[in-house]
């Protein structure tokens, strides 16, 4: 398995390599002293795990999470030398977390679930969505709001929910629309309009959930039916079950 390994201290890093090769089944391909350093060899390197230090100068463990946004997504295996750092991530859903020192049989046990979840690219982005939930700041009614994971092809994407226009279910599949793709979602239409309860987010009919955020235009069809434009030209026709919700728009 092919590993890059993060982290801001070269003893640190060069300690952890040694370890790792030790072990016979990973290929340490890698090494990045900061945030903007890892990104980049992320993306040309590829590597199926990346140990990633949290504390670090120029870019955080953190804010490298909320910067892998798909197309290629690692396992990842958070670095430590502060507890309430490993506590927020395994409580997150974090694959897994090592703490500095770190111990072998820990090591070991990382490495073998990290083979395990590389297997499903599918798990390795809903890990992914959960650490970044857990490192994203609240928002002002307190809510954390994670991410969307879209499928294009192969490969996987996490979509921040603002830039969804809507969603469409189509038979056994669910569409994510956004101004320039259509993903495939992973999820079906109730559970994300559960997920998405009390955001920008309205169903307005029983196959269509739309950002009223994303709604250019609004046209009467008849008196309990109607026709939404959204920025992007799409059109949806609200249904007469569902008419309320687009009299709660034009409400505000």
């Amino acid at each position: 398995m092919r590993a890059l390994i993060v982290d801001d201290e070269p003893i640190a890093r060069k300690i952890l390599r040694e370890e790792l090769e030790a072990l016979g089944s990973i290929d340490v391909v890698g090494e990045a002293d900061n945030g903007k350093t890892a990104l980049v060899k992320i993306s040309s390197l590829k590597p199926e795990v990346v140990f990633l230090d949290i504390q670090m100068p120029i870019m955080s463990g953190f804010e490298v999470l909320d910067c892998l946004q798909g197309g290629y997504i690692p396992v990842v295996v958070v670095v430590t030398a502060y507890d309430n750092h490993a506590i927020r991530a395994f409580e997150a859903g974090a694959m897994d977390y090592l703490l500095k020192p770190i111990r072998q049989e820990r090591l070991i046990q990382a490495v073998e679930r990290a083979r395990v979840l590389a297997r499903s690219p599918q798990r390795v982005a809903e890990n992914l969505a959960q650490l970044q939930e857990v490192a994203a700041p609240t928002a002002k009614d307190g809510r954390k709001v994670r991410k969307i994971i879209g499928k294009l092809g192969e490969e996987y994407f996490l979509l921040n929910p603002h830039e969804v226009l809507a969603f469409q279910a189509e038979g056994d599949v669910t569409w994510i629309i956004t101004a320039k793709q259509r993903y495939t979602a992973t999820q079906n239409l109730r559970t994300i309009e559960q997920r998405l309860q009390n955001t920008t987010f309205r169903r307005i009919h029983r196959n269509s959930l739309v950002n009223v955020e994303q709604i250019r235009k609004m046209s009467v069809l008849t008196s309990q039916r109607w026709l939404v434009t959204l920025n992007n030209g799409q059109e949806f026709i609200v249904s007469k079950r569902q008419a309320k919700n687009v009299h709660d728009v034009l409400s505000w």
